[in-house]
């Protein structure tokens, strides 16, 4: 049996006629930069987030990255950032000229550590980036409390955490801004490079409207310096059509999750989820001792796996210059070599996820 890890051909061929009519619409109305669709997508996806402001951009990274200079992050400033996390998250901090400040993980959760934030804030701090890992939001009433105190921003990266809850509320209603990224493989995913930032600061959100576009407010009238960074009509139709979909694939996933949960348990470590807290699945971590021939021997037999992240950010060779040690990062480290994320998307069927299941607990 094959089991893919993700499954965009399934998804796109149970909407062919939603798409299909959307990306025509575009073309037929040549809105391919800016325009009505555009304009439509921030408009539902804000409403969606429960939030008053969302701005299309390039892509997560670039969400990030603008977020950043738009608050004033910049040379010798420091920003707080987890380990464990894709690189987007600290090169956006370098991007904007500032340096990053690693912090180690949660053991359970994986999310940033918040017990060490404190410690680590220093005068020249400015933000604290917490990443909503694999689809699980980040400990957010400690990090706000926190950020109240020592008047520091936060901007959530929810790059991974499209439809996630916390306590509540979804992700990309606590900080200052969020940034989320529309990658194919995402929970929301476009077809090629999308991203937005959402905020319910009036004010903030035109700073970033405007650095995103060339730092202008109209055509040849640059207030300052920016970049070009423009979520396009066609990735935005196209996500308009899915987001209609993204709270039933995202109960799908959990459905798929609590499958796995109740299956692996006691096989293998499963996720923990913080009370309060509903899970979006972007991604589905187990922890194996044998990582690698674990995989291989599931490949062998069909069964598509990943690994999110095979290296700590702070120990990669693009980051040798802060000079840290292994140790620095206990828990990243020790994850690093023994995660491993499974099958998980919302067309899985249960003799897949059965299969799945089987094979692992045969191999651990």
């Amino acid at each position: 049996m094959e089991v893919p890890f993700l499954d965009l051909k399934a998804q796109y061929f149970s909407l062919k006629k939603e798409i299909d009519e959307a990306i025509s619409s575009v073309i037929g109305d040549a809105a391919f930069i800016g325009g009505k669709y555009v304009a439509e997508f921030e408009n539902d996806f804000a409403k969606y987030v429960g939030a008053r402001h969302c701005v299309g951009v390039g892509n997560g990274t670039d969400a990030l990255f603008v977020s950043l200079k738009a608050i004033g992050v910049g040379s010798g400033d420091e920003v707080i950032v987890p380990a464990n996390s894709f690189i987007a998250t600290s090169e956006a901090v370098t991007l904007a000229g500032a340096r990053p400040v690693f912090l180690d993980c949660h053991s359970e959760t994986y999310n940033i550590d918040v017990d060490l934030i404190e410690r680590a804030i220093t005068p020249k701090t400015k933000a604290i980036i917490p990443v909503h890992l694999y689809g699980q939001p980040a400990d957010m009433d400690p990090i706000m409390q926190i950020a109240k105190n020592r008047g520091l921003a936060v901007i959530e990266d929810a790059a991974q955490a499209h439809g996630a809850v916390y306590k509540g509320n979804k992700v990309g209603n606590f900080g200052t801004a969020a940034c989320f990224s529309f990658y194919p493989g995402k929970n929301l995913g476009a077809y090629g490079d999308a991203g937005a930032i959402v905020t319910n600061d009036d004010h903030l959100a035109e700073k970033i409207r405007m650095f995103a576009n060339h730092g202008r407010k109209e055509k040849y009238l640059h207030e300052t310096e920016g970049v070009n960074s423009r979520l396009d009509g066609l990735q935005a139709a196209v996500l308009g059509v899915k987001l209609r979909h993204l709270d039933e694939w995202i109960d799908s996933r959990r459905g798929v999750a609590g499958r796995y949960d109740g299956a692996l348990q006691g096989t293998v470590l499963t996720p923990k989820v913080l009370t309060g807290v509903s899970h979006a699945y972007h991604l589905y971590v187990i922890r194996v001792k044998d990582r690698e021939k674990t995989q291989q021997k599931l490949k062998e037999i069909g069964i598509s796996t990943g690994v999110h992240y095979p290296i700590p950010l702070p120990l990669l060779p693009a980051y040798r210059y802060l000079n840290h040690k292994p140790e620095d990062f206990p828990v990243a480290r020790s994850l690093s070599g023994e995660i491993m994320s499974i099958p998980m998307h919302e067309s899985l069927e249960n003799g897949q996820i059965d299969y799945v299941v089987e094979k692992i607990k045969a191999l651990v």
